[in-house]
């Protein structure tokens, strides 16, 4: 096979084509996006309710239910998640990966429009979604503080000057307000007031609602001018609700302000955010899934300067974090990576060649193959990631083999005294074919890669295709450029070399003397070698079997985030001082830059921290040994339980839990809810390795039980809607009015005065009016009991359920705690009607743990089939890959000694050693086959002839593939701690097969040969006898 030929025949095309490889490679280059990852987003769609006052248990049957029920019939859905609290509910849609979260949300709005009959009428507002992952990290915070303007002024600016226009960016999901101080007019009554003048608390909320209209009154059309009616209806702050009138008594209006107080206020007065101990608002980003993180945030920043021109001096407006700073700096980290392997595999080509015009040859196929790829990813709508970037990174060791080969065996023939392009065309034409089987070969390996399914599929697709095509590439380069080059470059040998060439080729001869010597005593200890392969593969079978397994793993990308949970009847005050505490801690290690803090979350006793790290060039502690750090300091507050996490890479699932990874118990029935899940968790918690072990099963939050007395209730003229309403309007912040204006909204809340809102006999001094027009007390027709009852109420799917979540002690695998967990519940013998699942990260970790053995199995099984098609063979397959039980156990003896575990990563450079191991044992069968063809050798001197005449290039290859590795294995930049495993698996596999292919190839090529002519023989007729030549000893 001679394709090479065409090229070296025309010096012209052969540069154009290359030149155009070049200049539409570099062109793509500059237009590929960066992002930290390929796109593996979820379609996630986040849809929220509110009823202010509402119970969490009433938001859940009559808010979350009737929603989650239409919801449930939308095509597509994967998991539906609610959490209802204190006045309102969220409700997380996850939707498979092939699902266009553009339809999606088309049929989350129709399910809504159709829910709404069934939702209660007195909502303020119908139920919002937004195409956005709750519990996805933001990619830009930012925090606006003011020492002189009052909170709600600072607000203003944030949400309604920076907010509503970030909004609008493009890729933007939402933009969350921690600590909103949105102003309100808030009227706080004395039900004392109200008693002595006989006036019940909803005429107030009357009197109010009619005081301020804002309606469409007409317009006077005149003779020669129409003229617009706009009358004064509307009252804008506390001092023009003062003077409402609320009724008459004795002849004298009774004003609002002479019932209670009337104050400017906030919205929510139980929300407070710190921005490194100052008060503040905080505006936190999130993208949409999706959505290219980089350039979401560039979108923004352009945006910033013109906000900011609008913000008064007087408000400081910071950028807390950006992640997209640690997206590129992990990103041209590997870039770095991927300079620095270029360098050490050109060092290598030059210390075995010792020639610079051979040198230059091979090393012209590694920007080619890189730059061309370029090309491809463009047009495939790749972007420049991690995993792209590290595909290059290691392909560089692969991309400049073809190129070695092809340019050895040119030299090869130039020593045997041949002229430049007589070399050329022998030495292409000779190597062509393995050439190109090593080509196809190792691509092929990344096919099941491509077939893979859920997020791992999606995440590694993109390396896949990119490793694959710069190896195309590299291929065609190699076939093209280098014989090419090779005819009209390269020179023969010069018969005088200085120091350096003798003592570096005395280097080699020594080398091969010595492979050459234990190589002759394996082939005499045949059967031995055979044994101990076997053994090989049961070994490494076993380890396979014993490591410890893990998912993604985590990546320092400068931050951490915790949540703070305090106690289920803590007060706003009290939740206040304890998480300015949690923050003190924090503040005070060297290694956080800033913090910022929130409570009220959801319910008043959560809220949530996140501190922003120094570089990780400026640090020496890792963001995982930090936490580990200040968890003891933290363990010391009293009060209050933090729970710690570095924000994983990718999001999976929709439930922001207190720890990372989670365990969902279902049940109809609340009862056995409650009573297992805390066991379970208090299970997990004797257990070594888990830490933060938490449930949201929040039950024991103190509850004042009003029974109605219907019957005396009925008597006296009073209905239960009018007691409710009554409680809502004294006790429920309620939102009685709106105040418009051009660029926002904002509510009129009434409520009773906070001293009385401290204690519940409070409730014998409200009074509603009767039908016949009196005025009842409400403690006439209600009773009141304590009792306790639910903070938050969860349901996944359409069922109650309680999420167990947990983090574990660094050095513990993922895989070991999900089958620790499962013995738990299977030695508790939990009840039959609790349905238990992984949640999230453990659950695309188990989901993926079955698939690793079968992708491996799947990546053998292409290889020998691609290589049984290319050599016509059955067996030559079966010598070929004859080495892959040495390279599995030289990647996981490397993975167990430094302490890592097998992840996705490590699983995918364990299929990339497939790849590598079986081109060494291609080159060595290649050569020993022609020499059986053409110079009629038996087997075992074919194929030793092939070891030694091989082992130059085999060494070439393999140290090539080591230098492209090694940056990788050493961790090197940001996120290296993420890349490390891959790096080693390959390092490792390929220093344990190097050593054992040169002897083991051999053995099996001997053994397959005598096979397969023992085959023949018998398939012979027995009249015409096939002689077997006595194999030549090899001495």
């Amino acid at each position: 096979m001679n394709i090479a030929g065409f090229f070296i025949r025309r010096p012209v095309t052969t540069t154009l084509l290359m030149a155009a490889l070049l200049v539409f490679g570099a062109m793509a280059y500059f237009r590929l996006p960066v992002s930290d990852l390929p796109n593996v987003d979820f379609p996630t769609i986040n849809v929220s309710a509110s009823l202010p006052g509402a119970s969490p248990e009433t938001m859940a049957s009559s808010v979350a239910t009737p929603l989650e029920k239409e919801f449930s019939t939308i095509a597509g859905l994967d998991s539906m998640s609610s959490s209802s609290t204190l006045g309102s509910t969220s409700i997380t849609l996850q939707f498979s990966l092939d699902r266009s979260i553009d339809a999606a949300a088309q049929d989350v709005q129709s399910a809504i429009s159709r829910a709404s009959n069934q939702l209660p009428p007195d909502m303020p507002a119908p139920p919002t979604y937004r195409k956005v992952n709750p519990a996805d990290s933001p990619i830009l915070y930012m925090a606006l503080t003011s020492p002189t303007l009052p909170l709600s002024t600072v607000d203003e600016y944030g949400e309604t000057t920076m907010a509503q226009r970030i909004s609008t960016v493009s890729g933007v999901a939402q933009v969350m307000v921690f600590g909103a101080q949105k102003y309100a007019v808030r009227v706080q009554l004395d039900p004392n007031a109200l008693a002595s003048r006989g006036i019940g608390i909803d005429e107030v909320r009357q009197a109010i609602q009619n005081a301020n209209v804002n309606l469409p009154t007409g317009t006077l059309y005149g003779e020669h001018k129409a003229f617009t009616l706009e009358p004064t209806g509307q009252l804008e702050n506390a001092e023009a609700y003062r003077p409402v009138i609320v009724a008459y008594r004795n002849g004298f209006p009774v004003r609002l302000g002479e019932l209670g107080r009337v104050i400017d206020s906030v919205q929510n007065d139980k929300v407070a955010s710190w921005f490194n101990g100052t008060r503040g608002i905080i505006l936190a980003v999130q993208r949409q899934p999706g959505t290219n993180t980089v350039e979401v945030v560039d979108r923004i920043r352009n945006l910033l300067p013109t906000l900011r021109a609008q913000i008064p001096a007087s408000v400081s407006l910071d950028i807390v974090y950006d992640r997209s700073e640690s997206i590129r700096e992990s990103v041209n980290d590997v870039k770095f990576t991927l300079m620095l392997t270029i360098a050490l595999v050109v060092l290598v080509i030059f210390l075995f060649l010792r020639n610079v015009s051979a040198t230059i040859i091979p090393s012209l196929a590694l920007p080619l193959s890189i730059v061309g790829t370029f090309a491809v990813m463009y047009q495939l709508g790749f972007s420049l990631d991690n995993l792209s970037l590290m595909a290059l990174t290691l392909s560089v060791g692969f991309v400049v083999d073809d190129a070695i080969v092809m340019l050895e065996n040119i030299v090869r023939h130039l020593e045997m005294g041949k002229p430049p392009l007589e070399a050329a065309f022998a030495g292409a034409r000779e190597i062509g074919f393995t050439i190109v089987s090593m080509t196809i070969s190792l691509a092929a390996v990344f096919i099941p890669v491509l077939f893979m399914g859920g997020i791992v599929g999606r995440l590694f697709h993109e390396f896949g295709v990119t490793i694959a095509v710069a190896i195309l590439v590299s291929g065609f380069v190699s076939l093209s450029l280098t014989p090419m080059l090779c005819s009209r470059f390269l020179r023969p040998p010069s018969n005088t070399h200085g120091i350096f060439y003798r003592a570096l080729e005395r280097v080699f001869d020594g080398m091969l003397r010595i492979y050459d010597w234990t190589l002759r005593r394996v082939l005499r200890a045949r059967l031995a070698v055979m044994l101990l392969s076997i053994v090989l593969l049961l070994v490494t079978g076993y380890l396979f079997v014993i490591i410890p397994k893990g998912f993604i793993p985590a990546q320092d990308t400068n931050q951490i985030f915790g949540v703070t949970e305090g106690p289920q009847d803590v007060s706003y005050d009290a939740m206040v001082a304890y998480q300015q505490a949690v923050d003190a801690v924090i503040a005070r290690d060297p290694n956080v830059v800033s913090l910022v803090s929130t409570i009220n979350r959801g319910t008043l006793n959560t809220g949530f921290v996140f501190a922003r790290l120094k570089p990780r060039s400026e640090r020496t502690l890792s963001a995982e040994e930090i936490i580990e750090q200040l968890r003891p300091q933290l363990a010391a507050v009293p009060g209050i339980r933090v729970y710690l996490q570095v924000p994983p890479l990718i999001q999976i699932g929709g439930q922001l839990t207190k720890s990372l990874y989670q365990y969902t118990l279902q049940s109809s029935d609340m009862e056995e809810l409650h009573q297992w899940a805390p066991r379970i968790a208090s299970e997990l918690r004797k257990l070594p390795g888990f830490q933060d072990v938490t449930t949201d099963l929040q039950i024991q939050s103190p509850q004042v039980v009003v029974a109605i007395d219907r019957d005396k209730a009925s008597s006296l003229g009073v209905t239960a809607a009018q007691i409710e309403n009554a409680l809502a309007d004294a006790y429920g912040s309620r939102q009685v009015s709106t105040i418009y204006t051009p660029t926002n909204e904002y509510w009129v809340i009434m409520e009773l005065e906070p001293r009385y809102q401290r204690d519940p006999n409070a409730l014998s001094l409200l009074y509603v009016r009767s039908a016949s027009g009196r005025l009842v007390p409400l403690n006439a027709v209600a009773r009141l009991t304590p009792g306790v009852g639910p903070l938050t109420v969860n349901h996944f799917g359409q069922t109650p359920a309680v999420t167990v979540s947990f983090n574990l002690q660094p050095g513990v695998s993922l895989g070991g705690a999900v089958t620790a967990l499962e013995d738990v519940v299977q030695r508790i013998n939990l009840p039959a009607t609790i349905t238990t699942s992984f949640q999230g990260t453990a659950q695309a970790f188990q989901s993926s743990l079955g698939g690793m053995g079968l992708l491996l199995l799947m990546a053998v099984a292409v290889i020998y089939m691609v290589l049984g098609i290319l050599y016509e063979s059955f067996v030559h397959p079966i010598t070929i890959l004859s080495g892959l039980p040495s390279a599995g156990l030289g990647a996981l003896l490397t993975l167990m000694v430094f302490g890592d575990e097998l992840n996705v990563y490590s699983l995918v450079g364990i299929i990339m050693l497939i790849g590598i191991v079986k081109k060494n044992a291609i080159m060595m069968i290649d050569f020993a086959l022609d020499a059986q063809r053409g110079e009629g050798k038996s087997a075992a001197a074919a194929i030793y002839e092939a070891c030694l005449i091989r082992f130059r290039p085999i060494m070439m290859t393999t140290m090539a593939a080591l230098m492209g590795t090694l940056p990788i294995a050493l961790a090197f930049g940001a996120g290296g701690e993420a890349r490390r495993p891959l790096g080693l698996a390959v390092v490792g596999g390929l220093l344990v097969s190097q050593l054992l292919t040169l002897y083991l190839t051999p053995v099996y090529f001997i053994y397959l040969d005598r096979f397969s002519t023992l085959f023949r023989r018998r398939k012979a007729p027995r009249a015409h006898p096939t002689p077997t030549p006595a194999p030549e000893s090899v001495t």
